[in-house]
């Protein structure tokens, strides 16, 4: 009970720090930006609010300027049913990519922001 407490708060605190101290995002042409907006609509992350590894995924979307639907799958039983029975492990983050007929669920918070930098190509210099 007291670990769950200290989670939290720890989580809350990481959560804060995140909302402080977010990167400005990287500003795109037009038409760059409407691709990004239209392959987003296909990724879905699974992810609990305060979790650390989910929060560094999220920063980095943001800083690529790439709007991901988010799923509660800490607190929505059944996301965390469909995160189970589809992807294979209730382990978040997880990203869930939906391009050319193929679902693809990608989980490991560094391999979904090294896919996303790569899939939107963008080198930062």
């Amino acid at each position: 009970m007291i670990i769950r407490i200290i989670r939290e708060i720890l989580g809350r605190i990481l959560v804060l720090i995140d909302f402080l101290t977010r990167p400005k995002p990287i500003k795109h042409s037009a038409e760059k930006q409407a691709k990004i907006d239209a392959a987003a609509k296909h990724f879905q992350l699974y992810q609990f609010y305060a979790c650390p590894f989910c929060i560094r995924v999220r920063r980095q979307a943001h800083r690529l300027n790439i709007s991901l639907t988010t799923k509660d799958a800490q607190n929505n039983p059944d996301i965390k049913k469909e995160l189970l029975d589809q992807g294979g492990s209730r382990k978040v983050p997880c990203l869930k990519i939906e391009e050319n007929g193929t679902v693809e669920w990608m989980y490991e918070s560094k391999d979904i922001i090294q896919y996303l930098y790569k899939r939107f190509d963008v080198v930062l210099t």
